[in-house]
């Protein structure tokens, strides 16, 4: 897909812009303080959406899946940070395992497990890729048909559960760690943690926090096929709506507020609706709430997050696009625009019929709004560890 991008900053985000740049030194200062106290996740993704006026994360990724879509500038820069993230860890490394799906057909998915096997390999290591059926437990390690690793890195997000083959290895690293994984992590706690980062570095250069931060909030358990929970979700919708609607009228924005209801744990852009008006979460049809019960792996939805919906004004051949930044430990590689013809600035782009266009650098603010949402990232997994 070769790009016509169009992208424009303004009014407030203009101005942060501009003190990104000319705050570079500070930022970088501020992030290497962070990395000293906190390690982060051996690699992520984040999806940002880019309206003019605010610039944010709306999902964090850390088993990213789309490596193939990353541009071939990206690949240096990969290998340089994934040879000194695995040379941390395993400073002798030789051989590293990795995990992907089980049994999957998707051939893009195929064809990153591929793109990050060569990543891994150009970095000096001999790699082996094996689903988990096939793994052996041998005492507190894990090997594959006689391949010992010293490391396993897992490119599977755990939805359907903790792999007992992995629990417990002592004499290996397992990347990420596996309360990394949807059976445990829940995205309202990496939104909770990245208020924190969000709120440091709003301070550090003197902007609204709200210009990097979408509003968030949820309520308890929630059960969408007995309808139970409604009358919380709907209360919590419209306290967000007019959270959200004083910073319009703050800013003097004429955008339709709008709300991303998403199952709190999942991933592939499932279990996800937009809500404009709290009685839209009272009145779902059959259709909406099969929809929204069930997410990957036939996980149950039980929880869910609510976010502020950030429209979209990038667009791509006409079409809305919105950008996904790859980071290996904590530099960022690249990216790429996921692009969908048939959806709006104000809906979920990560649906069948999107494409990706890649990008480079060009963009550094991307880079530093991304790398806020890894530092969140490593402070939730602290948080969430088991003990």
């Amino acid at each position: 897909m070769v790009p016509h991008l169009v992208t424009a900053l303004n009014g407030p985000l203009l101005e942060l812009e501009r003190r990104l740049l000319e705050s570079s030194t500070s930022i970088e200062g501020w992030l290497r303080r962070h990395w000293q106290q906190h390690e982060p996740p051996f690699y992520a993704s984040v999806d940002l959406r880019n309206s003019g006026f605010k610039l944010a994360p709306v999902d964090t990724n850390l088993f990213p899946g789309g490596f193939n879509n990353l541009g071939p500038a990206s690949t240096p820069l990969a290998v340089q940070a994934a040879r000194g993230a695995i040379g941390r860890l395993c400073p002798d490394a030789k051989n590293l395992l990795l995990v992907p799906e089980n049994h999957t057909r998707n051939r893009g998915y195929q064809e990153n497990v591929a793109a990050l096997a060569e990543i891994l390999r150009q970095s000096g290591l001999e790699v082996r890729v094996a689903p988990l059926p096939l793994l052996k437990r041998e005492g507190a390690r894990v090997t594959v048909e006689g391949f010992d690793p010293c490391a396993i890195l897992v490119n599977n997000d755990l939805s359907a559960g903790i792999p007992q083959v992995l629990e417990g290895l002592t004499e290996q690293s397992v990347l990420p760690p596996l309360h990394a994984g949807w059976a445990i992590r829940r995205k309202s706690q990496h939104f909770a943690a990245y208020d924190e980062v969000a709120g440091e570095f709003a301070q550090l250069l003197g902007i609204d926090p709200w210009l990097v931060n979408p509003y968030h909030a949820s309520c308890g358990r929630i059960d969408f096929q007995a309808r139970a929970g409604e009358e919380c979700l709907a209360s919590n919708v419209a306290t967000l709506l007019e959270r959200i609607r004083a910073k319009y009228l703050e800013y003097g924005l004429k955008e339709t507020p709008y709300v991303v209801v998403k199952a709190d744990a999942g991933t592939y852009g499932m279990g996800i609706m937009m809500v404009r008006d709290p009685a839209e979460v009272k009145d779902l049809n059959r259709k909406q709430r099969n929809k929204m019960a069930v997410v990957k792996e036939g996980l149950e939805v039980e929880q869910v997050i609510l976010q502020e919906g950030v429209h979209t004004l990038e667009r791509i051949d006409e079409k809305a696009a919105e950008p996904v930044v790859y980071m290996i430990d904590r530099h960022v590689i690249g990216g790429f625009y996921r692009v969908h013809a048939a959806r709006g600035a104000d809906e979920n782009l990560n649906a069948p019929g999107m494409e990706f266009a890649p990008f480079g650098s060009e963009f550094p603010a991307y880079g530093v709004v991304a790398r806020l949402a890894l530092a969140a990232a490593a402070l939730e997994l602290e948080r969430t560890a088991p003990r």
